[in-house]
């Protein structure tokens, strides 16, 4: 069961810490690198969700998969999820520190959705016409590829969404002959 208050509060005193002891940074990776592998591996998430395997062996095949790979800091706070038998909320977690990580840094991030892919220098006149609308931040580009919009672009951003593509428009023409409004307006 989720708990993103559970998740926001670990999330939190781990940035906090990292912030303290000038690891921001590589905390930061470990943690996109957790979620990766979260979200990449069904069967790891059943593994640090399973009540049937215990803590120790946990910890053992935790150590071995992540030792190399992550900080000192982040591999002791794991080890901490994992003896107080909160590992199962680590994507969670995970997901909670990078987001807490963007505001720290003020990046924003911002999906958008075309037809077609990016390249780089649409892409880079993308991110400074975004720029030039929301001062002061870092943006994240994320780029998706979605072919049913024919053309145009859907930007996402926190609440905003603008769409401005081919399959909206025509949508909207389709919804105006349904609805026939200008049949009644000549009666």
């Amino acid at each position: 069961m989720p708990n993103p208050r559970l998740a926001s509060r670990y999330a939190k005193s781990l940035i906090d810490l990292a912030q303290e002891t000038n690891q921001l940074d590589a905390v930061f990776n470990d943690l996109r690198l957790l979620e990766a592998a979260c979200k990449e591996s069904r069967s790891f998430v059943n593994f640090i969700k399973s009540p049937v395997i215990n803590a120790d062996k946990k910890e053992k095949i935790f150590h071995i998969l992540f030792s190399d790979k992550i900080s000192p800091l982040s591999d002791k706070f794991c080890k901490l999820l994992i003896k107080k038998g909160r590992e199962r909320y680590l994507p969670e977690i995970a997901h909670a520190g990078i987001q807490q990580y963007r505001i720290i840094k003020n990046i924003r991030q911002v999906k958008i959705t075309t037809a077609m892919a990016l390249e780089g220098s649409l892409r880079q006149d993308i991110i400074e016409k975004i720029r030039t609308e929301i001062p002061d931040e870092h943006i994240e580009l994320l780029t998706v590829v979605n072919e049913d919009l024919i053309g145009g672009f859907v930007l996402e951003t926190d609440n905003t969404l603008y769409d401005a593509s081919i399959m909206r428009d025509l949508k909207d023409v389709r919804k105006q002959f349904a609805d026939n409004i200008y049949v009644r307006n000549i009666r």
